[in-house]
């Protein structure tokens, strides 16, 4: 899914990310080297690691730990379905049946609006709270273990590279738009 966001950390050198090196080529391209593919096999990693610590019999579900922990967090007014499934990167219909389970299992529940009855908020349980709070503890721990004989010039590293990527990605996808933008209006 594509992000509007621009991260611009101070401490990643501003490069020209328009034009990038050719890393890989059709010739002798190895899906194993992918830095698409090992990211997805550590997101997966992290998920299965912070799931088996998290998911209990009955309880919630990994990806109903995310809109958990994000209402947790959220420091603003209350949050409706929509914002919660933008910060959440999940459409409105995946959030509302997401949603549906968690007040199903009562941790959280869908306040109406006093001001405007066509909104709906979104508030954590007491439940919901306690089962919230776990979420950081495990996110750090597990995150920790996968970043054993890292040192902290290193982890900063890491995250300056990825979030480089990410701020290439941004680019990459308006690239991508305005040559489909070009290519449709020269069909026409």
């Amino acid at each position: 899914m594509a992000t509007n966001i621009r991260l611009m950390p101070q401490d990643t050198p501003s490069a020209d990310r328009s034009v990038g090196q050719t890393f890989y080529r059709p010739d002798n391209y190895s899906a194993d080297e992918s830095i698409g593919l090992m990211m997805r096999r550590i997101i997966t990693a992290v998920g299965q690691a912070v799931e088996a610590e998290l998911v209990e019999p009955g309880g919630p579900t990994y990806p109903q730990w995310i809109p958990l922990h994000k209402l947790h967090m959220h420091t603003g007014p209350s949050t409706t379905v929509a914002e919660l499934a933008r910060v959440c990167e999940l459409d409105t219909g995946a959030m509302t049946r997401l949603l549906d389970r968690l007040e199903a299992k009562g941790l959280v529940r869908r306040v109406r609006s006093v001001a405007d009855r066509r909104v709906v908020h979104i508030e954590l349980t007491d439940e919901g709270a306690e089962h919230a709070k776990r979420v950081p503890h495990v996110l750090c721990r597990v995150q920790n273990e996968f970043l054993a004989g890292f040192d902290e010039a290193e982890w900063k590293q890491l995250k300056a590279y990825l979030r480089r990527i990410l701020n290439n990605s941004v680019d990459a996808s308006a690239r991508a738009a305005a040559r489909k933008e070009k290519d449709d209006s020269a069909s026409s």
